[in-house]
């Protein structure tokens, strides 16, 4: 059984503004007291308003969801003793005034000085799906084959509509400003391992990244880690969506390497076609059309069907049908996290935003 292991950023809020807070410090150091957290479960993030949490590596749903409660209810616990709030949201609903502190680490100093707005607007929060593989050839292997079905992932994930205290007009607005760093977007198809390895030392020796930790692709090899990693995801409201996506991507690499070991061809996507999908799909989540792995303009529930299809196999060969099944109907019925969020801004402004975004991220 492929085992996977989830990351999640979060961001830190002021009780009654709703502002970003720089108490990640405090945080992390509190949470990490309690006798249910190692100390490595709870990570540093760029700025100094949010903090990541990393799963062990898991092998079954339930065991991933609980974990993830796990450290949702530790981080959260330790925000509300420092007066502020845990917010799993991809991007700060409101930003304010004056700019977050950057973290005080000289690989979070460097990257300020050479882009210092870009990073004083990464108030944004990703999930990062790390899913066991054989070696990193066969790792290069999954991610030109799963590279097609990224937006599709983007879409169900979408959750950060809102943005300095208004609509942004796109689903997952995180999407947009993560697109403005060198490397970013959907990952190219690489001819092997070699390539991937080449292209990589070049953007290095380029000045386009500091370091491998920069190749900010959809899809990557882990550097720290026998995975891939799957980082196109919005951070999920409700800790029930992330075990969702964190399943599909699992059944996804497990579909890969069935796939490359019987030798089905690649699937053929352009680049920019990727590339626009993405786009798209960060603009309109579920509301609108997707785009199919081969380049068409479909209605987004033939897209979803498409994509269960695809992935059935593995679902049952994983024991995990019934759960996603379940869990899928369930964020259709209910919607994503960036439909609940716009929903809140219509019926209530931000007060609404603040009260759904910090009491829905301790909900399985």
């Amino acid at each position: 059984m492929l085992t996977f292991g989830v990351e999640e950023e979060y961001l830190l809020v002021h009780p009654t503004t709703g502002l970003p807070v720089a108490r990640s410090e405090g945080v992390r150091a509190a949470a990490g007291l309690g006798p249910a957290v190692d100390e490595d479960e709870v990570q540093p993030e760029l700025l100094q308003a949010q903090v990541e949490v990393a799963t062990p590596v898991c092998q079954a749903l339930e065991e991933l969801g609980g974990h993830l409660l796990r450290l949702r209810h530790a981080v959260g616990s330790a925000a509300e003793g420092l007066d502020c709030r845990l917010a799993a949201v991809g991007a700060a609903p409101d930003v304010g005034e004056t700019p977050v502190p950057v973290t005080e680490r000289p690989r979070y100093r460097a990257m300020h000085i050479n882009a210092g707005q870009l990073v004083d607007e990464q108030l944004i929060n990703g999930m990062h799906v790390h899913v066991g593989v054989p070696d990193r050839e066969v790792g290069v292997a999954v991610l030109n084959r799963i590279r097609v079905w990224l937006p599709t992932l983007l879409a169900l994930s979408v959750n950060s509509p809102l943005w300095d205290g208004h609509e942004t007009g796109f689903a997952s607005w995180r999407t947009l400003v993560f697109s403005r760093w060198p490397v970013s977007g959907p990952p190219p198809r690489f001819v092997d391992l070699d390539d991937y390895e080449s292209r990589a030392q070049a953007l290095k020796a380029a000045g386009a990244v500091m370091d491998r930790g920069q190749l900010y692709w959809h899809a990557r090899l882990s550097e720290n880690y026998p995975t891939v990693e799957v980082r196109c995801l919005d951070v999920q409201l409700r800790a029930d969506d992330a075990v969702l996506l964190a399943a599909i991507v699992r059944a996804l690499v497990a579909t890969a390497i069935r796939e490359q070991k019987e030798g089905v061809p690649v699937p053929e996507c352009p680049g920019e076609l990727l590339q626009a999908a993405t786009w798209r799909a960060a603009r309109d989540g579920l509301t609108g059309k997707l785009v199919t792995p081969d380049g068409q303009l479909r209605r987004c529930g033939d897209v979803l069907c498409m994509l269960m299809k695809h992935i059935g196999p593995a679902l049952e060969a994983l024991g995990d049908t019934r759960e996603v099944d379940a869990l899928l109907h369930r964020l259709l019925r209910e919607g994503t996290g960036a439909d609940r969020q716009q929903k809140a801004f219509a019926e209530g402004g931000m007060p609404a935003v603040r009260e759904l975004i910090t009491s829905q991220s301790l909900l399985a």
